[in-house]
């Protein structure tokens, strides 16, 4: 009877085990096999852009969502169609002539891309286009390496 449990015990430790390290089932991306849609990135980055749109207080003053959306049909989409976020924020800007933070509605731009110069540029010139448009002093921009998968 000692030797049945015993063999019992080592039965069911070696199933543990056995499913411990058993290989996960293989699981592939729905969507791959293209530049955009890749199964594993290499020297992708994710970057983050702050548009403020106005006063968070009176939204009749700056930044309608119409003018936005055409900003972003203008400026945005033609440089990265193949994928971005937009995000409502809420936020605070002190510039540098000003005594308190200015409470502002926001737009928070995602993008994901492969980290070249061309790339670069494009969001770049994102930031400038606004600039232009708005007489903002400055779009935040938050750059970091991502691993990428679709």
């Amino acid at each position: 009877m000692k030797t049945h449990r015993l063999l019992l015990a080592a039965v069911l430790a070696l199933q543990l085990v056995a499913c411990a390290t058993a290989p996960a089932p293989s699981t592939s991306s729905t969507l791959h096999g293209d530049a955009a849609h890749p199964t594993q990135t290499q020297n992708w980055v994710d970057t983050k852009l702050y548009f403020g749109l106005g006063p968070a207080d009176q939204s009749e003053h700056g930044i309608s969502e119409a003018q936005w959306r055409a900003f972003l049909d203008k400026e945005v989409t033609p440089r990265f169609p193949d994928g971005l976020s937009v995000i409502d924020v809420y936020g605070q800007w002190q510039g540098k002539q000003e005594s308190t933070p200015e409470r502002l509605h926001s737009k928070l731009l995602v993008i994901y891309y492969p980290d070249t110069p061309d790339n670069r540029s494009k969001i770049e010139a994102i930031r400038a286009a606004w600039k232009q448009r708005t007489g903002d002093q400055s779009v935040l921009r938050v750059t970091q390496p991502a691993d990428v998968s679709f």
